[in-house]
C-alpha cells in the first residue's frame, strides 16, 4: 500500500500523445504544416453555423442532442448507410479508444502496423490490453504479417487507410483479404480519417465491409478534409451490436451543439470537399516531384494518398537539419523519432505558396551543403 492513489501500471506505460507544433523554440508562431489540417480552412456554410447565435435566450445552457440525430441522418444519406448504425464522437480519437475499451482488456492483444497512428498504442494500453506492433513493408501495412500475428488473444486490429504518418494505402482488394483472414471474433477497425483524399471510387471499401459483416468498424473525422479540427467531431459505422457497445460507454453529450451544426452544414457542402481534394492532389504531386529531384542528396518521398507527405533524409541532409531550417523559414513540420522515424519529416500539404517556400528551403539546404563540400 502507498500513501497516495496510484495509477494502474498499464496507464503509466502510456506515452502521452504529442500534438504537432505551431511555434518555434523561441515562441515565434510558425505556419503549421505539422497537424494535417486543411489549408483551405472550413466550408463557409460550416463557419456560418459556428458564427450564428443558437437562436435562443438560453444560449449555451441546454445540453446538445445526445444522439446527434440530424448529423447521423445526413451522414447516412450521403454515404448510403443506416443512421441507426452510425455513432458520433469527440473526434474519431474517442471512437478508436472506445473500440479498444469495448472489445479488449487485460490479457488481450490489440494489433496494428508499425509506423501507424500513435493513438492505437495508447488505446490498447488504456484498457489494459497488450499492444502488438507488426512489421510493415515499405512503410505500408503488410496483410500477411498482420494475419500471421493474430493469436488466440487478439481482439482488435487497427488499420489506418490511408495511413498516418506514412501516407501509404492498401487498395480495396488487400483490405478485403485482411478481413477475410481474420477470425470472426476479432474486430477490424478501419480508420479512414484521410479517406476523402482518395479518389471517390476507392472510398467505399470500409463501408462495404461494415455493411456486410459483424466484425468491422469504420471511423471517420471532420478534422481533416472538412476543416473542423477545432470542433472535435468524428463518427463511425458498423454492425448494430458494435454501435450499441460504443453508445454504452461514450460520453452522453460528447459532440457539442455548435459542432453538430457545423458538421451538418459541412456535409451539405460537398463542393468544398471536392475543392479541397483537388487542391491537395495537385499540390501533393508538385511537392513530391520537386522533392524527388533532390534524390542525389538522399532526400526522397514515401508515396502518399493523404494530405501530407513523409519525406525521408538518408544522405548528407539530416532530418534535424531540415527541421531547423524549415522552422527558421517560418514552418512547423512533424519530426517523429518516437514512432521509429528519426530520419523523416511528415509535411502537411498546405497552400501553394507555402509548399513552394518549403521546396525552396529544402533546395537551399542542399545547395549550401554542396557548397561546403566543395
Amino acid at each position: 500500500m502507498t500513501n497516495r492513489p496510484e495509477p494502474k501500471p498499464y496507464i503509466l506505460g502510456i506515452h502521452a500523445y504529442v500534438p504537432g507544433k505551431s511555434s518555434g523554440r523561441d515562441g515565434r508562431p510558425l505556419v503549421k504544416l505539422s497537424a494535417n489540417e486543411n489549408p483551405l480552412g472550413s466550408s463557409i456554410a460550416a463557419m456560418e453555423q459556428l458564427e450564428t447565435p443558437r437562436g435562443s435566450s438560453a444560449g449555451a445552457a441546454p445540453y446538445p442532442d445526445p444522439d446527434a440525430k440530424d448529423l447521423r441522418g445526413a451522414l447516412a444519406q450521403l454515404h448510403q448507410l443506416d443512421a441507426d448504425k452510425v455513432v458520433c464522437g469527440t473526434g474519431s480519437d474517442e471512437l478508436l479508444n472506445l473500440a479498444a475499451q469495448a472489445f479488449a482488456g487485460a490479457g488481450d492483444e490489440v494489433l496494428f502496423s508499425r509506423h501507424s497512428f500513435a493513438v492505437y498504442d495508447i488505446a490498447a494500453r488504456r484498457c489494459g490490453a497488450t499492444p502488438v506492433e507488426v512489421d510493415d513493408t515499405d512503410f505500408t501495412a503488410n496483410v500477411d504479417a498482420l494475419l500471421a500475428a493474430v493469436s488466440d488473444r487478439t481482439r482488435v486490429l487497427f488499420l489506418a487507410n490511408p495511413n498516418n504518418p506514412t501516407g501509404t494505402w492498401l487498395p480495396p482488394a488487400e483490405v478485403k483479404r485482411l478481413h477475410a483472414g481474420l477470425p470472426s471474433h476479432v474486430l477490424l477497425v478501419v480508420d479512414e480519417a484521410y479517406s476523402e483524399y482518395l479518389a471517390p471510387e476507392h472510398q467505399m471499401i470500409g463501408f462495404d465491409l461494415a455493411n456486410a459483416h459483424e466484425n468491422v468498424l469504420v471511423t471517420r473525422t471532420f478534422s481533416k478534409i472538412y476543416g473542423l479540427a477545432a470542433e472535435r467531431i468524428g463518427w463511425a459505422t458498423g454492425a448494430p451490436h458494435i454501435i450499441d457497445a460504443l453508445n454504452r460507454i461514450r460520453g452522453p453529450f460528447n459532440v457539442t451543439t455548435s459542432g453538430q451544426k457545423a458538421a451538418l452544414a459541412a456535409v451539405g457542402d460537398q463542393g468544398f470537399v471536392e475543392m479541397s481534394r483537388d487542391h491537395n492532389t495537385a499540390e501533393r504531386a508538385r511537392f513530391i516531384e520537386a522533392v524527388s529531384a533532390l534524390g542525389n542528396h538522399g532526400i526522397s518521398c514515401v508515396p502518399s494518398e493523404a494530405n501530407f507527405v513523409l519525406v525521408r533524409f538518408e544522405g548528407e541532409v539530416q532530418a534535424e537539419t531540415a527541421l531547423r531550417a524549415l522552422a527558421n523559414a517560418g514552418y512547423a513540420v512533424r519530426h517523429l523519432p518516437s514512432q521509429g522515424l528519426p530520419n523523416a519529416l511528415r509535411i502537411t500539404i498546405g497552400k501553394s505558396e507555402d509548399m513552394a517556400n518549403v521546396i525552396d528551403c529544402l533546395r537551399s539546404i542542399c545547395v549550401n551543403l554542396s557548397g561546403e563540400a566543395q
